[in-house]
């Protein structure tokens, strides 16, 4: 039988019934969640090859699933705080079958496109109410744990997905890609029992109504900013800034919806907690680092280096392992030294990460700077996703654990979606950019057709299939679109590592001392437990 636990499901007890379960039905949603939002990477220069896509394109493929997870995050963790967060999360995980089974299917880049968004949708249905029940559902020390196994779970399993992407890839059939999206549903399927069977019908649920006209305006503010983003690729036209304005309009008009909302869906006041608006910012720029830096190494492994998409996928392999073993001390590190120092160890690897990219990632270059560089990256999150979340949700009541666990979904997908675009989009300028240079300068330039120069520096995938066109311009081609790629994506590193570097130092100025920190979650702690004893003596 199904565990029957209503609004307290720990009662005195730090851990709830059938803890195991529980947990493995948590960690194993957030890692469907994450291999999805991953797994495109791998695939991305097959994926060119197969349905004639740009650069452009590309980027919008790999980030139409943050797009669509970031965009609603927050107005769908507030329908789950309200309605049910077991119900809501068991239709995101039925969701996230479905939208993969379309994207497998999509005949066309435009399609693919529209099921990633889909899917990031379902995502938002499943993420960040992981963190929310697990926050409801254990105390103290336990919290601390099973947050550090859930951001070590959520972290290894996206650099997961490209091994098993790559498994899937071997071979020259065009349509091996499809495959790729499809790997997820054999999880889904055991979260989907598991949650059936084991996640308490309620937990720290509350009674309030949703902000339904603050979500429609969260959705618009961050969608409309995400494709300016990333249309901004292919130079300032009249769709960018007509997606920009929209953009700044939607967060002007969610920030005065926010104000004067009743039960606003994101209580601005909470901002002013510094463990909780600092954390949400450095937790950005490290997740958002994440996503490009993966987006960008899987592409350049590939079309620079000339890995296969299994030797693509082995390289990211000392990420995995770092982003999970770095967990382990991150935990040990908080109790001893507090979230601040904690944090900027973790922020100062990312740089250091970034910086080793941008000296060593090279054509020629051996898998040594790679992996390395891959390893430091893993180190980084692994010791900064643990800090991140025990700061973001200890900076909420329990009955607002949802805007806790949006936020620190946000980080990661909101904070992803924008950098993967921006890093996206310096790599494509970066890209067509210098092969404009280069045909300009070429003897040969007058021979090539308007659609041919198009082609080629619209991707790599473009460059490479007028390679195997003309075949007397083969080598020249090719050496042309690596390093077109190498300069935007040396533009795309800088723009990471000073990144990390802004985050080091608002972290070091801003970030409560380890005593403060304590007094701001105690204090927090103490309204929980007095908004949870009122609820509970109010029930019949």
């Amino acid at each position: 039988m199904a565990p029957t636990t209503k609004s307290k499901p720990t009662g005195g007890s730090a851990r709830p019934p059938h803890s195991p379960f529980v947990l493995a039905a948590l960690t194993l949603g957030a890692a469907v969640a994450n291999m999805n939002l991953a797994i495109a990477n791998i695939a991305l220069p097959t994926i060119g090859r197969s349905l004639d896509a740009t650069q452009t394109s590309l980027n919008l493929v790999a980030s139409g699933f943050t797009l669509g997870l970031a965009s609603s995050v927050l107005y769908l963790g507030a329908i789950a705080d309200r309605y049910g967060r077991k119900r809501v999360y068991l239709v995101g995980t039925a969701c996230s079958i479905l939208t993969a089974i379309l994207a497998a299917a999509a005949p066309t880049v435009e399609l693919l496109i529209i099921a990633r968004i889909l899917g990031g949708f379902a995502a938002g249905m499943m993420y960040p109410i992981t963190l929310s029940l697990l926050t409801a559902l254990y105390k103290g020390k336990a919290r601390t744990g099973a947050t550090a196994l859930w951001s070590g779970v959520s972290n290894g399993t996206a650099s997961l997905a490209p091994l098993v992407g790559g498994f899937i890839l071997i071979g020259s059939n065009p349509d091996s890609w499809r495959w790729v999206f499809l790997i997820t549903l054999p999880l889904a399927l055991i979260v989907l029992g598991l949650s059936i069977w084991v996640l308490p019908s309620h937990a720290g649920e509350n009674d309030n109504a949703v902000d339904h006209a603050g979500g429609v305006i969260s959705v618009i503010a961050v969608a409309t900013l995400v494709f300016a983003i990333n249309l901004l690729a292919d130079g300032i036209s009249v769709t960018v800034l007509i997606l920009g304005a929209a953009a700044a309009l939607a967060v002007v008009a969610f920030v005065l919806r926010e104000r004067r909302a009743a039960n606003p869906l994101f209580p601005l006041e909470v901002l002013k907690v510094r463990t909780f608006s600092i954390a949400f910012i450095a937790g950005m720029i490290v997740f958002g680092g994440l996503m490009g830096a993966l987006f960008i190494g899987q592409q350049f492994t590939q079309n620079v280096l000339g890995y296969s998409a299994l030797d693509a996928g082995l390289a990211v392999l000392p990420f995995g392992l770092m982003a999970v073993l770095g967990s382990i001390p991150s935990a040990r590190m908080i109790v001893k030294l507090g979230s601040r120092v904690t944090l900027l160890a973790g922020l100062a690897l990312l740089m250091v990460g970034f910086i080793l990219m941008l000296l060593t990632w090279t054509e020629g270059a051996s898998y040594l700077p790679v992996g390395l560089a891959y390893l430091i990256l893993g180190s980084g999150v692994g010791v900064a996703a643990p800090p991140t979340a025990r700061a973001l949700m200890g900076s909420v009541v329990v009955t607002r654990a949802g805007v806790g666990s949006a936020a620190s979904d946000l980080t990661r997908d909101f904070g992803g979606a924008v950098f993967q675009s921006i890093m996206g989009a310096a790599l494509a300028a970066g890209y067509a950019a210098n092969f404009n240079k280069m045909i300009a300068a070429s003897p040969s330039a007058d021979q090539a057709t308007e659609q041919t120069k198009a082609i080629i520096t619209h991707s790599f995938a473009g460059a490479s299939q007028i390679a195997d066109k003309y075949p007397q311009y083969t080598t020249a081609i090719l050496e042309a679109a690596k390093e077109s790629f190498l300069d935007g994506s040396q533009l795309a590193f800088s723009i990471g590592a000073a990144a990390a570097l802004a985050a080091i130092i608002v972290t070091w100025l801003l970030f409560p001392s380890r005593e403060e920190e304590e007094a701001t979650y105690t204090r927090i702690a103490n309204q929980s437990d007095i908004l949870l004893t009122a609820e509970a003596d109010a029930k019949p």
